[in-house]
This record gives structure tokens, C-alpha cells and sequence, in this order.
């Protein structure tokens, strides 16, 4: 939600659009906006200025000790700078009010829970500590040169209504701490809710990030490819395994991991990497071929393919196909599909300007696979409009080379793989 240039410092993103009736919702959001529409001389502009807010045309809102700012957009989408001044609590005023808030643990309590309940306020206030504006405490600066509030002043407090009611520290930022600083007292005065609190995650948030925009510094370069993927360290150890855990199992997993990191990384560096799209993540049966390809113990192998309901005759064939392919050239070994529409007329034409007419081969069509009559050949259509030779052996078609645009060519690989003229 917010940046921090410092510490007497908060730029909130500009908000959307307002829903619903009302600005605020807190009893403390309510006040703030009393504070302005009791002081406004002019009420005309206090609902300009709430329909200007409501209609999302305040930018971003930079808080800071004694002052509020944004830029605010008229209906023609004139910019305007708008400030609202806060007088800032003394040295003296705010000794006073951490002592006070120490004085009842509830008071801690609140303010850590982000709550600021009247009973707060009160107390401050007979402490001589004015937290919420009164009539008039609201002072008005804007560049359309108004003298009293403006419509661009007045967005400017609605929008910071909403801010309130998300964090009344807002409040104490204007009147002079931001929250570390209140809550560094506290804890320094022996708060123990306090010190609880201090210890809150570390990092900024995304939408803190982002409101940053041109303040953050440059990104780090990229970091460079090493030689090849690491070698995790070895399991081998004098201690037995504990029960179903298998030492070089676990060790080939490591070893595989650490090569798939080192080919993600390999693309995320290569040159528009950025401009394509995300490949979908491997099913677990993809997954299992993917280690099988990285060649296993026989044990390991055979886990993976009853993990992934395939035989060691399947997952080998799956395996060569992966070598052959990847994920692509698995998915038309495996899957079958019905060819329709604009994908079949378009792989009606390409076979049928693949060979001179005395030349063609007599096929026949089931879904996306292409058997050549009276011979071990086979072609199969993949959804990218590539084709993939397949050959006939021990009772099933196995792939025997790399996917090719043109039907001829891939159907030459099938012929060649059987030692038949293409």
C-alpha cells in the first residue's frame, strides 16, 4: 500500500474509484472530514471535491510531518498540485502523549492494532494533545490559486479519509511521527506490546514497491550461466536411511533438479526471453518421463514408471520420444486426437502437395495419425502443425525421428528407420 522514503515520509498509491455512500468508515475518518466540511466557506466546493475524489482523480497521496500532497485531475484533465497543512505536535506534546498511552495498556494495544478508539483521543486531548483537526486546521495551499478550499484540496481530504480509516498512524505522521518513531518510544518507555510489534516482517510489499516507481534503484545485472548445473552433495553416509527413504533415489532427484534449474535459467537469459510465452506446467506422468530421460539406476526407472502407469517397455519408448522432442513430441506419442476444421483441410493440403501425383502413398486416416498402407510407416500430426515419422515394431509404433513441416520429409525419416526406400 505505501513507500517509505524515510521516516517522515509515506506516498500511498493512488486509490480506485470510491464504491458506496460514504468516505470514511472509521469514526476517525468521519471526523477528519467534519474538520473540513464544517471550515469550507464554500460548500459548492467541498462536493466538487468529493465527486472528483469519488470518481478516482487523486493521484498519489504523499504524507509527511505537518503537510499532505497529490495531484489531482479536473474533469478537462487539468493536473493540479493541492497540499493540506496540519500544525505538527511539539517535542513536549509528544513526550506527553506516549506517557499518557503507557499509562493504560489499552491505549498500546490499540494503536498496535492499527485502532485509534475515542477513549484515546480524549485522553490525549485533557492532556492538551489535539491528535484529530478541528474547525480550521485544515489549511488549504492548491496552484488554481483559490484562497479557501478548493475542489482539488477538498478530493484531497476524502482521499485521505480513506487512507485514515485503513491507518490512523497516517494521523500521527501528519501531526509530526511516523509510526517507527511512536512505536520506538513506546517500547523505549518498557511497552511490551510495543516490542512485539517491532520485530514484524522485513521487506517491502509489491504494491510498496511499485509506488516507489522511479526511486528504487536500478535492477542488479542478470547473474551469469555457469558451466553446467551443480552437483548436490553426496547422501552417503554411515548412518542408516531411515525407513522409505532411498539414499540414491533422492540423489538423482537432487541431480536432476539442479539441470532443469540451469536450463530455466539458460532461456530466462537468452535474448527475448521476455516475449515469449510461459510454457505450461509438466503433468506428473511428463514429469516422470523427464527423469527417466536422465538415465536412472533400473530401480529408480521402475518406480517412475509405475508412479506414472507405464511399463519398463512404454516408459522406454516414452523416454525416446522425450529425447527426440520433449513435452510435444510425448504428447503425440501418447495422445490421440481428432483432427477437424482448418487443421484438417490444412494437413489434407499439405499431404497432398507432399509427392507428385504417381508418387503419393496410399494412407490411411485415423484422428491425427497417418498409417501408409501395406507398410511399417506411419506420420502423426501434432496441434503445431508438425509431423512426426513413426515405424511398426514388436506389435507397436514407436517414434523414430524429430518432427518436420513437411509430410514427405518426416515419411522419408519412417522409411529410412526401417531400412526401406523413401
Amino acid at each position: 500500500m505505501t513507500r517509505y522514503d524515510d521516516e517522515a515520509e509515506r506516498t500511498f498509491v493512488a486509490l480506485p474509484p470510491a464504491q458506496g455512500q460514504g468516505f470514511a468508515q472509521t469514526w476517525w475518518g468521519r471526523a477528519w472530514l467534519k474538520s473540513l466540511e464544517d471550515a469550507a466557506m464554500d460548500a459548492a466546493q467541498v462536493k466538487t471535491g468529493r465527486r472528483l475524489a469519488r470518481a478516482g482523480a487523486v493521484g498519489a497521496v504523499s504524507v509527511r510531518p505537518g503537510r499532505i500532497t497529490a495531484v489531482v485531475q479536473d474533469r478537462d484533465r487539468t493536473a493540479h498540485r493541492a497540499d493540506v497543512l496540519l500544525e505538527q505536535l511539539s517535542d513536549a506534546q509528544w513526550d506527553r502523549f506516549v506517557d499518557m498511552a503507557i499509562e493504560r495498556s489499552g491505549h498500546v494495544a490499540a494503536l498496535l492494532d492499527r485502532d485509534m478508539p475515542p477513549h484515546l483521543v480524549e485522553d490525549a486531548a485533557a492532556a492538551g494533545i489535539d491528535l484529530l483537526p478541528g474547525m480550521g486546521d485544515l489549511e488549504p495551499e492548491c496552484d488554481c490559486d483559490a484562497w479557501d478550499h478548493c475542489g482539488h484540496t477538498a478530493a484531497l481530504c476524502y482521499q485521505v479519509a480513506r487512507l485514515l480509516d485503513q491507518d490512523p498512524f497516517v494521523l500521527l505522521l501528519m501531526r509530526g511521527r511516523a509510526d517507527g518513531a511512536v512505536l520506538e518510544a513506546l517500547q523505549s518507555h518498557g511497552s511490551a506490546p510495543a516490542q512485539e510489534v517491532a520485530s514484524g516482517p522485513e521487506g517491502v510489499d509489491a504494491a510498496e514497491a511499485y509506488a516507489a516507481g522511479q526511486v528504487l534503484p536500478p535492477l542488479p545485472a542478470p547473474p551469469g550461466l555457469g558451466d553446467g548445473p551443480g552437483l548436490p552433495p553426496s547422501l552417503d553416509t554411515e548412518a542408516g536411511s531411515p525407513p522409505g527413504v532411498d539414499p540414491s533415489g533422492l540423489f538423482f532427484l537432487a541431480c536432476r533438479t539442479a539441470a532443469e534449474a540451469h536450463r530455466l535459467l539458460a532461456e530466462a537469459l537468452r535474448g527475448g526471453h521476455d516475449r515469449r510465452a510461459m510454457a505450461a506446467e509438466p503433468t506428473v506422468a511428463q514429469d516422470a518421463v523427464r527423469l527417466a530421460a536422465g538415465d536412472p539406476g533400473p530401480d529408480v526407472l521402475d518406480r517412475l514408471g509405475a508412479g506414472s502407469g507405464r511399463t519398463r517397455e512404454a516408459m522406454a519408448v516414452a523416454v525416446h520420444a522425450w529425447r527426440l522432442g520433449g513435452e510435444a513430441a510425448l504428447s503425440v506419442l501418447e495422445e490421440e486426437w481428432a483432427v477437424e476444421g482448418d487443421t484438417l483441410a490444412r494437413a489434407r493440403a499439405a499431404l497432398g502437395s507432399a509427392w507428385e501425383e504417381d508418387e503419393r502413398p496410399a494412407l490411411r486416416a485415423r484422428a491425427n495419425r497417418w498409417t501408409v498402407v501395406g507398410a511399417p510407416h506411419q506420420l502423426r500430426l501434432d496441434r503445431e502443425g508438425r509431423w512426426w515419422p513413426y515405424r511398426g515394431e514388436h506389435g507397436r509404433w514407436v517414434p523414430v525421428g524429430g518432427a518436420a513441416q513437411d509430410p514427405a520429409t518426416a515419411l522419408s525419416a519412417a522409411a529410412l528407420a526401417t531400412g526401406d526406400e523413401p
